[in-house]
């Protein structure tokens, strides 16, 4: 009896934990501006896994700078690309394809942090700069 009191808990438990990854709609560019150091990366909201990261994105006026990226033992910096908001998600253009994007969700976001989740499931954390 205890052993299914126990999985009827844990059950319940798990069908529940997915709530607390709801997204958090944005409402406008002035949401993101500032200086996010990307902090690390994962592959999914529930994996334990990360990726340290040493990005900078720079939001500012319309636009995202991404800068230090590292490539092959060494770090690169990405042109200006434009972002918006749309249906209270953040929609980043693709360098050098402006009609495509990276679309993410807000996750959770702080004055000091914040975690967007991508289209495929993927998850950045940020700490404000």
């Amino acid at each position: 009896m205890k052993k299914i009191k126990l999985a009827a808990v844990l059950l319940g438990l798990s069908v529940f934990s997915g709530l607390s990854f709801a997204d958090i709609p944005l409402q406008s560019k002035e949401e993101m501006q500032g200086s996010w150091k990307l902090e690390y990366t994962k592959k999914s909201v529930t994996s334990t896994d990360t990726i340290k990261r040493e990005d900078t994105w720079t939001f500012k006026d319309g636009k995202v700078t991404i800068t230090h990226i590292p490539r092959e033992g060494t770090f690169y910096d990405q042109s200006p690309v434009a972002y918006e908001i749309e249906g209270g998600k953040l929609k980043i253009a693709l360098l050098g394809r402006s009609d495509k994007f990276d679309i993410f969700a807000l996750q959770e976001k702080t004055d000091k942090s914040m975690t967007l989740k991508g289209k495929f499931g993927d998850v950045y954390h940020f700490n404000k700069n």
